[in-house]
């Protein structure tokens, strides 16, 4: 199979079809060197719109979430603990705010650190995944076995929210 750049219409659909669904993809990332190293996808959670209260847009509109209410296929950014820059792509149509928390790739678990391993930034809030020249996602054809588990550090949003089962996961790609 070629390898090609997932585009916008991947990421236009809700966000429990398209998390799953980035499990053993590629997220590609063009470095200041020109350099395009690529890692496989291996876990994501999905938070989906203002009824879900572990969903930053729960608390409504603001500068921080505007982009969740864009068009799928944007990054949404932001800082926790005044340290770690969290990654996570827009999901669903315009005004139904919606995304995918990138949490792990294959050899680098945690949010946290993969970010700091492709030198994620605020720079990247609002980038368009579908035309960004150092930041994407490619098909690999790989046909993972995914596992559901709940949501991590969600406790905040109440027992209904924090147990969702929309933590994805595989530790098994063929």
């Amino acid at each position: 199979m070629a390898i090609a750049r997932i585009g916008t219409d991947f990421f236009s659909r809700d966000v429990l079809i398209v998390a799953p669904e980035l499990i053993g993809k590629n997220l590609c990332r063009r470095g200041n060197t020109g350099f395009v190293e690529s890692y496989i996808i291996t876990e994501v959670e999905a938070y989906r719109g203002t009824d879900d209260l572990a969903c930053h847009a729960s608390k409504g509109r603001t500068p921080r979430t505007e982009v969740m209410f864009g068009e799928g296929g944007h990054i949404y950014v932001y800082l926790i603990y005044g340290m770690y820059w969290m990654l996570n792509f827009v999901t669903g149509q315009k005004n139904d705010p919606q995304a995918v928390l990138i949490r792990g790739l294959k050899g680098c678990n945690g949010p946290g650190k993969l970010t700091r391993l492709l030198g994620i930034d605020k720079s990247f809030y609002g980038e368009d995944l579908s035309a960004s020249s150092r930041i994407w996602v490619e098909e690999t054809g790989l046909s993972p076995i995914i596992e559901t588990n709940p949501r991590i550090g969600v406790d905040y949003a109440g027992a209904e929210w924090a147990s969702k089962p929309w933590r994805f996961t595989t530790h098994y790609i063929k």
